[in-house]
């Protein structure tokens, strides 16, 4: 039941060209490799990430419980699961594209002044490589309104599913029953959440690559990487279609005082690397000066 709610999330396929930011740093990455670093939905850039999703649970269950429903301990037993879950549960790679790739927010958030682009990919190539890797590509969704209609089903889809432990069975052996309950569609809820995000961010139009849950990172080719603080795991996404090919088909360059060095470097290192754009790179055009 909880799976029809996720696939419902990854079932409209993305039509525009999907834009990656990066750094120039990363873009040497990117193409170096043919792959993305795919980082742990826990220590991607928006500190939001997993804890909106958790806090829309978190006050839907509090109001349910509030107006008098049949179980309350099971609701205040998932809750207490979902706190502990947050840091220690199993693990759910994801980057992000973006359908505009001129964005000053983006250039901003994601690139340094004169060090920024914007890797713009063929939406059906994005999704033949998901598709063999076992990623999922699905929209984000901002809409509050959406956002509580999918949250209510998942609670109403937790009581049903719950109130099916037969009546004479003994309390302990229903909370473990619960926990294994949990435990179950805790995959589905990370891929949920992986693409609930807070309606601030909307203007993005952020669309996402998602891993399959990784519970045992020893078996995975998880590696990390050094962040601001602390390090950070990341799954590599392979770029390259059956054919071998990259397909890059646009290239925005972002925000810098040195306009047509960085161009052509960047339209020469492309060729170089046989990663040429189909379309001709594009300057941002945006007044951005760095402070």
């Amino acid at each position: 039941m909880f799976d029809l709610i996720s696939q419902r999330l990854f079932a409209d396929a993305p039509q525009e060209t999907l834009y990656h930011y990066t750094t120039l740093s990363g873009l040497l990455g990117i193409v170096g490799a043919a792959e993305l670093r795919c980082s742990d939905i826990r220590y991607m850039n928006d500190s939001t990430e997993l804890r909106h999703t958790l806090d829309l649970l978190s006050d839907h269950v509090t109001r349910r419980i509030l107006s008098g429903v049949d179980n309350p301990a099971l609701l205040t037993t998932f809750l207490d699961w979902l706190t502990h879950r947050v840091v220690s549960g199993p693990m759910l790679f994801c980057a992000s594209f973006r359908g505009n790739g001129n964005l000053l927010s983006q250039w901003r958030g994601y690139s340094v002044h004169g060090k920024g682009v914007s890797l713009g990919f063929d939406p059906a190539h994005i999704l033949d490589c998901a598709l063999r890797q076992g990623f999922e590509v699905g929209q984000c969704v901002y809409e509050p309104a959406l956002q509580a209609k999918m949250i209510n089903e998942i609670i109403d889809t937790l009581e049903t599913l719950a109130g099916q432990t037969p009546s004479d069975v003994r309390a302990e052996s229903e909370n473990e029953r619960w926990m294994a309950l949990f435990q179950s569609i805790e995959g589905d809820l990370l891929r949920i959440s992986a693409v609930l995000k807070h309606p601030a961010f909307e203007e993005e139009q952020e669309w996402r690559i998602v891993s399959p849950t990784i519970s045992d990172p020893a078996s995975a080719p998880v590696q990390f990487r050094e962040g601001t603080s602390m390090l950070i795991p990341w799954y590599p996404f392979c770029l390259r279609n059956a054919a071998a090919e990259l397909a890059i088909e646009h290239v925005f360059l972002g925000p810098t005082s040195n306009i047509d060095l960085s161009m052509n470097s960047l339209s020469l290192y492309l060729r170089n690397a046989g990663a040429t754009p189909a379309q001709p790179i594009t300057y941002c055009d945006i007044p951005y000066r760095k402070r």
